[in-house]
């Protein structure tokens, strides 16, 4: 990796379980933001300084709304596509790059850069003590010592930084109807519109390591169309340290009309409606126990990467707008100069997966992935993983609205949030855990 920001954190990296001092994490807040990026802007003036990021609703937004966006007016600044793609190369991912070459008519938009990120204070609070007191344990499998935050604002290898991004604040709960396409070569796709609830455990006020009981969230969906499918449900218990427990998976299969356990849920199966292009561990660009790669962090670079996505996410959308054949719509995309971290992972030996390796590009305001690089068993690039964020400001928390995967050798891509035609994500919408149980997923499937 060339040009990057910062040296190379090798020499650190024997360091898994190591807190910062207090001088480090008295950082935070000060020439870092309060979740560890850079409070200062660039050099050249193209990265601003953070000032507090979006955390609250501008004053055309009511509840319910898909959220305005507070930069409609802009236009962009450059476009880059396959004929000027060699005067960016340094600021674009690989799997970027080879979609453009391998898409003509394909551009990035360039926009301003807004650094939008924002969370609640607590959350804040709670990341300035995880410096002082958060540890890998198992190997870097788990966690300890957190129940809210970021783990490790200031991370000294690999996996902290990968954490970050699985433990980061995505609100407390959410219930909210979207739909994913596998949108083939010939351009052909079906939707499938998913009913989803999520009951964050982590992140919650007032809850201590303790109660946690190594879980990080509840997750449910089911399926509501197309009606051959509908009927059919999915409950997920997710632990924080997978390898001590491997999370909890039950399925209600409208045919059978009984749930069952699942025994496996996890790395490399594939999900089902995806055209066997979206494996479980690339739900959110990644999720689950990182025991199965060997993880290095690169360092910072400033990188064209999807932000404040708010043009894909606006109401009334036609969903054959946003999927073309090949690639989502582009004029439709919103890329701005960002910061991000960037991790290798590398499948360790003795394992099986699609991607041999991945390479993380990981906003340092939010520590959302926005970018994945995927690699084959053969060290060819076969891949690209990309999550357009925007800021929920209602609630405040900075998240993906859309997913997308491109299969460079097939031609296809799956995508997954497309909720403009759907009512707006709930984040008040009064879950328990007991909304999250196998019983629970048999009575939402009747």
């Amino acid at each position: 990796m060339r040009k990057l920001s910062i040296l190379l954190l090798a020499a650190v990296a024997l360091q898994a379980q190591a807190k910062v001092d207090e001088a480090q994490a008295g950082r935070l807040g000060q020439d870092l933001t309060p979740l560890g990026g850079e409070m200062a802007g660039n050099a050249a003036g193209t990265i601003p300084r953070w000032e507090g990021g979006l955390a609250t609703p501008p004053a055309s937004y009511s509840p319910g709304m898909h959220h305005p966006d507070p930069y409609a007016g802009e236009k962009p600044l450059y476009q880059v596509n396959s004929q000027n793609m060699n005067q960016y190369q340094a600021k674009l991912p690989a799997g970027l790059k080879v979609l453009l070459e391998k898409n003509p008519d394909y551009h990035l938009r360039v926009f301003p850069t807004h650094r939008s990120a924002a969370a609640p204070q607590r959350i804040y609070d709670a990341t300035r003590y995880n410096a002082l007191n958060a540890q890998l344990i198992s190997g870097g499998n788990g966690v300890e010592g957190v129940a809210s935050g970021i783990p490790f604002p200031l991370p000294q290898n690999g996996q902290e930084a990968i954490w970050n991004h699985i433990m980061r604040y995505r609100g407390d709960q959410i219930s909210f109807v979207t739909n994913q396409a596998a949108v083939l070569s010939n351009g052909a796709y079906n939707l499938l519109k998913l009913e989803r609830d999520v009951y964050f455990l982590y992140g919650r006020e007032g809850v201590t390591p303790k109660d946690l009981d190594n879980t990080l969230f509840y997750y449910k969906y089911k399926v509501v169309a197309p009606s051959k499918l509908a009927g059919s449900a999915l409950v997920v218990q997710e632990t924080l340290d997978q390898v001590l427990a491997i999370r909890k998976a039950w399925r209600f299969n409208r045919g059978e009309r009984r749930v069952r356990r699942l025994p496996m849920l996890a790395y490399d199966t594939l999900q089902p409606d995806t055209n066997g292009m979206a494996t479980a561990d690339v739900v959110d660009s990644y999720n689950g126990a990182p025991n199965r790669y060997e993880w290095k962090l690169l360092g910072k670079q400033e990188m064209l990467v999807p932000y404040n996505s708010y043009a894909v996410h606006q109401q009334g959308i036609p969903y054959e707008t946003i999927l073309k054949r090949n690639t989502v719509n582009p004029d439709l995309l919103r890329y701005e100069l960002h910061r991000v971290w960037i991790v290798e992972a590398d499948l360790r030996k003795g394992f099986s997966h699609p991607y041999a390796k991945r390479r993380f590009y990981i906003d340092e305001d939010s520590w959302q992935i926005l970018a994945v690089d995927l690699y084959n068993k053969d060290g060819e690039l076969s891949g690209l993983q990309e999550s357009h964020p925007i800021s929920y400001y209602d609630v405040p928390m900075f998240g993906s609205t859309l997913e997308t995967i491109y299969d460079f050798k097939g031609e296809r891509y799956f995508v997954d949030g497309l909720d403009n035609n759907e009512p707006m994500y709930n984040f008040n919408v009064g879950l328990t855990p007991r909304d999250f149980t196998p019983q629970a997923l048999r009575r939402s499937g009747n």
